[in-house]
Formats: C-alpha cells, sequence, structure tokens
C-alpha cells in the first residue's frame, strides 16, 4: 500500500463521520463546552419589572426638566424590597440599583444630582423622562428563545441560561475515547523500569487531547503484546460501547506489532494506513462496526502530532464542535532546506520579528522520540511534499500548538 497523502487520509477519517445525536440533561455547572441539543428558551421575563439602573431618586421625569425642583421624599424602593405606593406629582422616592421602579414614576435621577433639603430634595441636573431605568423585558421575555440549538455553551451563555430560570440543559451526548497502549516494555509513570523498560507516556498526552477536544476517555490501561489480551482490550471497549478506539503503537506489521492483526481478526475494517507524514507514518484508521478505529504510533512524539491532525478533527465533528483554529501563515526566522516525498511537521518556537511580525525557527534537533522538544515547541512548521528551499523572511505555514499565541 503506498503512502497516503495526509489531506487525503484526513478527508476519508471525517467523511465518515457523524456528530452523535445522542440527548442528555445536565446540570448547569456541567454544561460548560457542551453542545445544546435543543432550543433554550425563557421561562420568565428579565427584568421583571420596570429597574433602576443606578442609586438615586424614581420621580416623574416630566416634573423636573430643569435644575431647582423640588420634590417630597415618600419613601424607599430597594432590591428585593419594592416602594408599594405611587409616587404622584411633586413626590420622589428614594431608590437603589435594581430595585422596582413605584408606580407614577418613570425616571432616576441620580444621588449626586440632588440635594437633600428638609422633608425632600432639589434636584440640580434636568431629568429626561426614563433616563436610568430598565424597562421589563429590556433582556429578554417569557417564552423567548434565546438560546439556539447546535449553540457551544460557554461562560456568558451559561449565564443566560441560570438568568432564564433553567437549572438543567439538554445537550449532545460526548463522545466517549478509549485508549489503549500496547508494548511489553511500558510501564506506568512512577514505576521503576527495568534496563529494557521505558514508562509509558503517550496515553497521558492524548487524553488530555481527548478530553479537551470534548470527549469522556476510557483508559484501558497498558496491555502486553499478546493478541489474546490485546483482544479482550478491544472487546471491553466494544462492551462500554465507545465511539471511538484508539491504540497506541503495535499498529505496523512488524513481528511484535500486533494490534493491526488482532483488530482485522475482530473484525476491523481497515480504511487505511501508512502515511506521506514525518513523524506519524505508521497511522491506521478503520471501523468496527460503528466505532472508529485510530491506530496512533508509539512513538510519543508521533502520536502527538497525529491526535492534533486525527483525533482532534474526528472528535471535534462527532461532538457538534467546530474546529479548533490552528492553521496560521507566519515569517519564517531561518531558511528551511528542501523537503522530499513525505509532509514534516516540524517543532518549532514563535517570537516577534524586528517588524514585530510573528516568526518561527525550528529546533535543531527533530528526532520524534524527544518529548522535550515538543513541549518546549509552540508551533509545527508544515512542510509540504518535495517544497523546495524556503528563505528566511518568507512566508510560513504552521500549526500552532498553542492557538492562543495568535492574540
Amino acid at each position: 500500500m503506498s503512502l497516503l497523502p495526509v489531506a487525503e487520509a484526513q478527508e476519508r477519517l471525517l467523511s465518515r463521520a457523524e456528530p452523535i445525536e445522542t440527548l442528555e440533561t445536565v446540570p448547569l455547572p456541567e454544561a460548560d463546552g457542551r453542545v445544546l441539543a435543543t432550543d433554550v428558551a425563557a421561562r420568565l421575563t428579565q427584568p421583571p419589572f420596570d429597574a433602576s439602573a443606578m442609586d438615586g431618586y424614581a420621580l416623574r421625569g416630566d416634573e423636573a426638566p430643569e435644575p431647582g425642583t423640588e420634590l417630597k421624599l415618600i419613601g424607599m424602593s430597594s432590591a428585593g424590597h419594592g416602594f408599594e405606593g405611587v409616587v404622584d406629582k411633586g413626590e420622589t422616592v428614594r431608590i437603589f440599583t435594581g430595585a422596582p421602579v413605584p408606580s407614577g414614576a418613570d425616571s432616576v435621577l441620580l444621588q449626586e444630582d440632588a440635594e437633600k433639603i428638609e422633608g425632600g430634595i432639589r434636584t440640580t441636573f434636568a431629568v429626561r423622562p426614563g433616563q436610568h431605568v430598565r424597562p421589563r423585558g429590556q433582556d429578554f421575555v417569557e417564552g423567548e428563545a434565546v438560546l439556539k440549538a447546535g449553540t457551544v455553551l460557554d461562560f456568558s451563555r451559561l449565564t443566560v441560561a441560570a438568568g432564564m430560570n433553567h437549572a438543567t440543559l439538554d445537550v449532545w451526548r460526548k463522545p466517549v475515547v478509549a485508549l489503549l497502549a500496547t508494548g511489553d516494555e511500558l510501564l506506568p509513570p512512577g514505576s521503576s523500569p527495568a534496563p529494557a523498560q521505558i514508562i509509558a507516556s503517550s496515553t497521558f498526552g492524548i487524553a488530555a487531547m481527548a478530553r479537551k477536544a470534548g470527549a469522556e476517555v476510557l483508559d484501558l490501561g497498558i496491555v502486553p503484546d499478546d493478541k489474546a489480551a490485546i483482544s479482550a482490550a478491544v472487546e471491553r471497549a466494544r462492551r462500554a460501547d465507545v465511539d471511538v478506539i484508539v491504540t497506541l503503537g503495535g499498529a505496523s506489521v512488524g513481528d511484535h506489532d500486533l494490534v493491526q492483526a488482532t483488530l482485522l481478526a475482530s473484525g476491523m475494517k481497515l480504511d487505511f494506513w501508512r502515511i506521506a507524514m514525518r513523524p506519524g507514518k505508521p497511522l491506521m484508521v478503520g471501523s468496527l462496526g460503528e466505532t472508529h478505529v485510530i491506530g496512533l504510533p508509539g512513538n510519543p512524539v508521533s502520536s502527538l502530532v497525529c491526535g492534533i491532525l486525527f483525533l482532534e478533527p474526528l472528535i471535534r465533528k462527532l461532538a457538534s464542535l467546530p474546529p479548533v483554529r490552528r492553521d496560521a501563515t507566519v515569517e519564517a526566522a531561518a531558511t528551511l532546506r528542501a523537503n522530499d516525498q513525505r509532509q514534516d511537521y516540524v517543532r518549532a518556537t514563535l517570537s516577534r520579528s524586528s517588524s514585530g511580525a510573528l516568526a518561527t525557527r525550528p529546533f535543531t534537533k527533530q528526532d520524534s522520540s524527544m518529548m522535550k522538544i515538543f513541549a518546549e515547541a509552540d508551533c509545527l512548521i508544515v512542510r509540504p511534499p518535495h517544497a523546495p528551499e524556503l528563505p528566511a523572511g518568507s512566508p510560513c505555514p504552521v500549526i500552532m500548538l498553542r492557538p492562543d499565541l495568535l492574540g
């Protein structure tokens, strides 16, 4: 099988992915980042009454068009404790922010624009009818569909949902991703490895990536290079009705790479494997019934690069979430050599050039086993197949590892 171009591999993976349309109702505090499955309509009107926007005095605006008007103080209206009477001609009520505007009044004079006199106040500033009053229903009215299905919930949308008197919201179920690391050499962090063993690390980065993309994660742990053990772990994932099975390591076809063969024996339909990219060439994609299967390389850096390019967009499509904006064009801070037939993803840093533009510089070492460099990188420089030398100062395409750096 020839090497598949990255763009074609991404299109083939995503083309058969459909958003999950299983509704679940969650408490408001658990709804952050979720996608609404139904419209959310207001259960009340906000504000429920004409309310004061400032501390001051409620009055009839047409009675105090000029400074010097004297008004009798007849009561007070505060938040939660409105004035029950009626404001007649020549009268005013002390009022505070958020309090109901009393019947008969239609305006609020700022407290600093009033002079206290015996039994009342004298205005020191002109009043216009309606000033500093929030009319009933200014924000929303009962029955108004303020939030639409498909909206991604965040801090501002949760605020308005709470204000509309919703304690729970209907959202689409999160995709469930099962992670399965394979390898006789792997031990969990905190272990004391023997000379031929290493600490498993990829699972933690991929799990964090999956959760941030909108998934729930089922960690199946570390499984030895044994077909029966791998098959049992895959069966556990299928019984859990997961949406995606992600394997880490063993997806190639070497003597000790048993994942692909075991999955094929379990009924997996192989879509493709071996991508024209570096790092990450041995990526595998297939399906077990309705369950997506992605076999990531065991090498930590390769698995993270493939996770960004394939797993993250798959999860976000399943979750009905928009893609993360990672593509950008910056300035090359150094000359980049010509490339061969594979698409390169070069770990690099970002800084500001003398012109103030964002500029990228690759690390000198690019070995795909070097996790430290990945942790220090801000972006991946994208070098297409057969790309010619790119002079310093030229526009350079990158994939942002930390999109917030774009500003």
